[in-house]
């Protein structure tokens, strides 16, 4: 019923450029860099999970503090002193969920069930930001408050 509602409604059509958080303000690290970098930035940013990017800003993969606290956690104790011993490309999933800027937000949804964001690339496949799954549900919220 509520997938049906959103559909009457038409927010499955809406570009998700608008929703667009932009790379310039998306915390990212690149797969050479250490995991004490990543560890980081993942803390300073209050994010669990950033995207990989290559030099050229094209997405590699993503990486969070969960996937870089297992890569140190030893038998008795978690071995901090590990983290420079480590890259992201050590620990980093390739496999990220990617969209279009000029995709469906229906897309959007559906990619965002299963993962925190969702990278935005252009044609070509650079990096243009991300869509939050905390925005996705703003924004059906907003609608449901309409109807």
């Amino acid at each position: 019923m509520l997938l049906q509602t959103l559909k009457n409604s038409q927010i499955t059509d809406n570009e998700i450029s608008e929703l667009m958080i932009s790379q310039e303000k998306v915390a990212h690290v690149q797969s050479n860099n250490p995991l004490d970098h990543a560890l980081l930035v993942l803390i300073k940013s209050g994010y669990t999970s950033i995207p990989v990017l290559d030099k050229e800003y094209k997405v590699q993969g993503q990486v969070g503090k969960a996937q870089i606290l297992d890569s140190i956690l030893g038998m008795e104790r978690i071995e901090m002193e590990r983290l420079h011993e480590y890259f992201v490309s050590d620990v980093m999933t390739t496999k990220v969920p990617r969209m279009k800027k000029d995709e469906t937000f229906g897309k959007a949804l559906m990619l965002s069930i299963n993962h925190p964001f969702v990278c935005i690339e252009d044609n070509e496949g650079a990096f243009l930001g991300i869509m939050t799954r905390r925005s996705i549900l703003a924004l059906i919220h907003r609608h449901l408050e309409k109807i």
